[in-house]
């Protein structure tokens, strides 16, 4: 067998261990590792069809993998006026009315990443932009992806002009008169003014998907978790990888909305495993709940403003009931969960299922922002996964305590903020990810704010809750042993063995011991998937 790569004076890192192989090189064939060795040995394996890369002592990793992210939607989400760093209503006047200027007449205003920390005090509407909006319709999506700012222009266009009623918990918010202040909370009623606005054509949507992935590649990822395939996001992903764009290997989760009937319910359970060779739909993506940030989220206790009292389902028994059906037919389900009234139901309801009968499904909750002692040590109990995103905490809530997340929650609740070592310690499995287009992607930055839980903009702030912070291998484990463990995958990813797929990410120096600080500016020198190069640093 000749290899298709070589891999020479290489630091091999196993992430089980945290220490560094006694061999110094590897072979890939047909999209596997099929030999570890020293330089020699493993060079005179090659050919002259073999690519040859010297390493010069460069680190290997298996490839990283974010646990949860959404490729489609985030590359059209992110298209537009990033408000990412805007910090108060001055900065955020003054990015829209610098967009405003550049817009043809009638053309629409698309913003992402907006952080209601900077309206302050003052409620989050659209009233604040009114001035420099100038009649413009506009759509500036809340950093959350759950809830958007819609112009006056834009409610016009969509015919939106007082609340409306939804199957699931969604709101067109309004003040006292009845009127809409441009607040909207949740798909269903983001959706109404999306579908004025003009939309892009499956050509951009291509474009921008490819182009988002390639940047993801270049970060260093070879996998993600997608936890979406909603509209066009399968055929996108099959069309990339029929003209070689694929540069992840996806597991694709589709959503289960409240109200899907008996068919809906049995065509996700049939569409599992359907996929090409990178990319497979692999569970369903439930919500339990909304976001802390736009008091939807379901908590025991309202917060501050008596807010967030309710689940995402109408009847959370109905929810328990579809995840007692997925659990029967083999399909993990993936839950959003961020109050701690969802996640006790999400536990509640999986181990309802277990109890019913079926073994081997490994189901997780998603985001578990503030969980209360009592809810720990039932994940390792029912074997649940807990996929977390510690670059929300950092970047979106604030040691003191002063930021919206924490305001809402209150003193004792805030400091239980991403409960990432409570839970490992407790026996859980985390897996890290960035919920892309919810925060940035590159996996780096993912472990660096799971190990100082600072803010990424001023790495000198203190950080939210240093008691649960990773340590430098728990962090490199949640993007590779741990979502492979959570794909039942264990046997042929996450860790540098032959017979594992040959996906690959080469760091210029050891992850483990760089200063969680400074992690995020370590180069990436290669990304290998398949065993075929998908990002190579101009140094090698």
């Amino acid at each position: 067998m000749r290899p298709s790569l070589v891999l020479l004076s290489a630091r091999l890192l196993d992430p089980a261990t945290g220490l560094l192989l006694p061999d110094s090189a590897l072979a890939v064939s047909g999209g596997r590792i099929f030999a570890l060795g020293d330089d020699r040995e493993i060079h005179a394996l090659a050919d002259p069809s073999t690519t040859v890369l010297d390493l010069k002592g460069a680190v290997v990793t298996p490839g990283l993998t974010d646990g949860h992210l959404h490729p489609v939607s985030g590359a059209e989400l992110t298209h537009g006026l990033d408000l990412s760093g805007c910090t108060d209503l001055v900065s955020l006047r003054e990015a829209v009315a610098r967009e405003v200027r550049t817009l043809a007449p009638g053309a629409w205003l698309f913003g992402w990443g907006l952080d209601p920390n900077v309206f302050g005090d003052r409620p989050v509407e659209s009233a604040a932009l009114v001035p420099v909006l100038d009649g413009v319709p506009a759509l500036l999506q809340l950093f959350d992806a759950h809830s958007m700012l819609a112009s006056p222009r834009a409610l016009e266009l969509a015919g939106i002009d007082g609340p409306r009623t939804f199957d699931q918990a969604a709101e067109i918010v309004c003040d006292e008169t009845g009127r809409p202040t441009g607040l909207l909370l949740e798909d269903a009623a983001c959706e109404l003014v999306e579908r004025a606005a003009p939309r892009p054509t499956h050509g951009e949507r291509r474009d921008r998907l490819a182009a988002a992935l390639r940047r993801m590649s270049a970060a260093g990822l070879t996998g993600g978790h997608a936890m979406d395939a909603n509209g066009e996001s399968l055929a996108l992903y099959a069309e990339l990888e029929a003209a070689g764009e694929l540069p992840l290997r996806l597991r694709v989760a589709p959503w289960c909305q409240p109200g899907i009937d008996v068919e809906g319910l049995k065509a996700l359970i049939e569409q599992q495993g359907a996929g090409g060779k990178l990319w497979r739909v692999a569970g369903v993506k439930l919500f339990m709940d909304g976001t802390i940030d736009n008091g939807t989220a379901w908590l025991e206790r309202p917060d501050c403003h008596g807010e967030s009292t309710h689940a995402f389902w109408p009847d959370p028994d109905v929810y328990t009931r579809i995840v007692g059906e997925l659990h029967r037919a083999g399909v993990p389900t993936a839950t959003h969960a961020i109050g701690d009234a969802a996640v006790r139901h999400v536990l509640d309801s999986v181990e309802k299922a277990q109890a019913g009968g079926g073994s081997g499904v490994r189901h997780r909750i998603e985001h578990i922002e503030s969980v209360p002692d009592d809810t720990l040590g039932r994940f390792a109990d029912l074997g649940v996964l807990a996929s977390m995103q510690p670059t929300h905490c950092c970047d979106f809530t604030r040691a003191d305590h002063t930021d919206n997340w924490s305001r809402r929650l209150g003193e004792e609740r805030a400091s239980r903020a991403w409960r990432c070592r409570d839970l490992r310690d407790s026996g859980a499995t985390v897996v890290l990810g960035s919920d892309w287009p919810i925060a940035p992607f590159p996996p780096l930055g993912v472990m660096a704010g799971a190990r100082h839980r600072r803010p990424s903009r001023d790495l000198t702030q203190p950080p939210h809750g240093p008691e649960q912070a990773l340590t430098a291998l728990e962090a490199l484990q949640g993007l590779t042993t741990a979502p492979a463990h959570a794909a039942g995958e264990e046997h042929e990813a996450g860790r540098l063995a032959i017979g594992h797929r040959a996906d690959l990410t080469v760091l210029a120096d050891n992850p483990l011991t760089v200063p969680a600080t400074e992690l995020v500016d370590l180069p990436v020198l290669l990304t290998v998937l398949d065993g075929r190069t998908t990002h190579r640093d101009a140094s090698l």
